[in-house]
């Protein structure tokens, strides 16, 4: 196997990827559009916009010639926004070869058509959906890339791609778990974003402890519910993808969806939190699609309901915590469907 591995795209989350398997002793080779940045990683070993102070290792180049890029690669890593992600992986297309190893790392949906980033990937690559790899769990590229401990999980139905990609990230400070439901890793991955906003809010309104604590457990159970009539096993929702990666998210200073949950919280409108973030904010858009799939699948989300009319339909971040408080008394194991639970308990 070829010791090259190619990053597509060179953002914080990317670049922090590229530095573990760097440790590794593999050569990557970043894609991205933008020249400066290209210049920047290969002359001066940093990534200043995305990963500023972060010195990077010479094993890592960039290149804006994606062929250039993927050309004697094992494994591709997809790092690219959900909003991009078609466009990016439908120039990979022309480079693709089916012995290629498939890795994303990407926590969001396809707005328009309500897609997880796999099935994109798979569509566009014309290749089994089950032979990619999706990365995901608790870890934040400012610490990653300092080499802080670090855990995350692979997942894939193909057990020797997990295998595999486990393989390429594992080291002392950035310890792998391979886990088979893919479906689950990636929903929650994606959907956590939402309560990281919720939370970021809370935090900007200054409601203090009680009401975060009140809102991520409920929001587990919100996200839970919903992951598990789409198909996933529960018990992924209370692993690293999912409860570890929702703490971290809502809780952290580094977390741009709480960041941009915080701005919202103290009055700033969306459009100027966007402008100030100068990076993309996942939660802003899974919660548009997790409005339409729990529509889809009949599956009560308030909370995203609620951010997303704060979001989309200009409600007071005040009147949105009000409509949750003021909902019908319920069990607290309103958590999902009997015959579910039975199904995975029996």
């Amino acid at each position: 196997m070829s010791k090259k591995v190619a990053v597509l795209v060179a953002g914080s989350w990317g670049t922090a990827l590229a530095s573990v398997l760097a440790a590794n002793g593999l050569e990557v080779t970043m894609w991205t559009r933008g020249e400066e940045q290209a210049a920047e990683i290969n002359n001066q070993h940093r990534n200043s916009r995305f990963l500023p102070g972060a010195e990077l290792s010479p094993r890592i180049q960039a290149t804006t010639n994606m062929g250039e890029a993927v050309q004697g690669a094992s494994a591709v890593l997809i790092v690219a926004p959900s909003s991009a992600m078609r466009s990016v992986v439908n120039q990979l297309k022309s480079y693709y070869t089916p012995d290629m190893l498939i890795i994303h790392a990407t926590k969001g949906f396809e707005t328009e058509s309500l897609k997880r980033m796999s099935t994109v990937i798979s569509e566009e690559l014309e290749c089994e959906e089950g032979h990619i790899v999706v990365l995901s769990g608790p870890s934040h590229a400012e610490e990653v890339v300092k080499r802080c401990p670090t855990t995350v999980v692979v997942a894939s139905l193909d057990k020797a791609a997990a295998d595999a990609a486990q393989a390429l990230f594992m080291n002392a400070y950035f310890r792998v778990y391979t886990n088979r439901d893919m479906l689950g890793v990636e929903l929650a991955g994606a959907f956590k974003n939402i309560i990281a906003l919720g939370a970021g809010m809370s935090d900007g309104l200054d409601f203090g402890d009680n009401a975060k604590a009140a809102l991520l457990t409920r929001g587990l159970a919100e996200i839970t519910r919903i992951g598990v009539e789409m198909g996933a096993n529960p018990l992924t929702f209370s692993g690293l993808a999912g409860i570890g990666d929702l703490v971290v998210t809502a809780t952290s200073q580094h977390s741009r969806n709480w960041r941009a949950g915080s701005m919202l919280g103290q009055g700033q409108k969306l459009e100027d939190v966007l402008n100030s973030m100068g990076m993309v904010v996942e939660g802003i858009r899974t919660t548009k699609a997790a409005y339409f799939i729990s529509q889809k699948y009949g599956v009560q989300m308030p909370i995203a309901d609620q951010l997303y009319h704060v979001l989309f339909q200009d409600r007071e971040p005040r009147d949105a915590v009000e409509a949750l408080m003021g909902r019908d008394p319920k069990t607290e194991m309103e958590v999902m469907k009997l015959e579910t639970w039975e199904q995975w308990h029996s």
